[in-house]
């Protein structure tokens, strides 16, 4: 049976991923809204909420056989708004205002980090063989993950009520440690790479399972123990793809001949 098509040429398959990406970009742009306004744990949801819809964006193109380039442009473009000018504007309105010229410094940096990360990811994304992914893992720290972990000062605000979280200097530090984050060239653990034992599978869908739950009940709280889980993991992704290098160069070192 062949594809429905709309009048253009664009088959209804195709349309359901993009239409996806679009409503990321949405959330991202609504994010800015509520951030205009005040409303700065809204702000902060609708972000993450754009992480969510472009963690599956792909899945769904991919499951649908939907995948195209101009799916892989709107991502692009999606992300750099969402993960990159969002993020820095609701930082900047939430605490970085009160230092204008060291903040918005500091906004910039990250906003043009991830437009240069999100760069490199597409000028990159038709290698085979660059060296993280052959291997199964990332090159820094990836956009979505980069926003969400940039919002960790405001986390700690919500779920506390201290202001020490809003202090706009080590908001604008924490800032620019995760934009350099992503533009470095750190092994960072993708997905395919975390594969739990089988006869702990149940478990992990129990404790996923708990999160879902914790995090209808306390969501600032929950986020907070994923940033910190990820923060923890940064070093085993580059301790793994250490030995990994050091597999592939092993074969390479030939004993002399007698």
């Amino acid at each position: 049976m062949t594809p429905q098509r709309l009048p253009g040429g664009l088959t209804l398959r195709a349309l359901a991923p993009n239409a996806i990406t679009a409503a990321a970009l949405c959330a991202g742009l609504t994010g800015i809204r509520f951030a205009i306004t005040g409303e700065f744990r809204m702000a902060v949801a609708a972000v993450v909420l754009a992480g969510l819809l472009d963690g599956i964006d792909g899945r769904i193109a991919r499951l649908l056989k939907a995948q195209s380039r101009f799916g892989a442009e709107l991502d692009s473009l999606a992300d750099n708004v969402s993960f990159g000018v969002a993020p820095a504007l609701v930082l900047f309105m939430w605490s970085l205002k009160d230092v204008p010229r060291f903040g918005w410094f500091a906004a910039l940096a990250f906003a043009v980090c991830m437009a240069l990360r999100l760069a490199r990811f597409n000028a990159r994304i038709d290698l085979p063989d660059e060296p993280h992914k052959t291997a199964g893992f990332l090159t820094g720290v990836p956009a979505p993950v980069g926003a969400g972990l940039a919002f960790l000062p405001m986390y700690l605000s919500f779920a506390t009520d201290l202001a020490n979280f809003n202090n706009p200097l080590l908001v604008a530090i924490w800032l620019v440690l995760i934009a350099f984050l992503a533009i470095s060239s750190l092994p960072t653990l993708s997905w395919g790479k975390l594969r739990p034992p089988r006869s702990a599978r149940l478990a992990v869908i129990v404790l996923v399972g708990l999160v879902g739950a914790a995090a209808l009940t306390d969501p600032w709280l929950v986020l907070i123990g994923i940033c910190a889980v990820y923060l923890a993991i940064i070093p085993i992704g580059w301790i793994a793809y250490a030995r990994v290098r050091r597999r592939r160069a092993a074969p390479a070192v030939q004993p002399d001949a007698p």
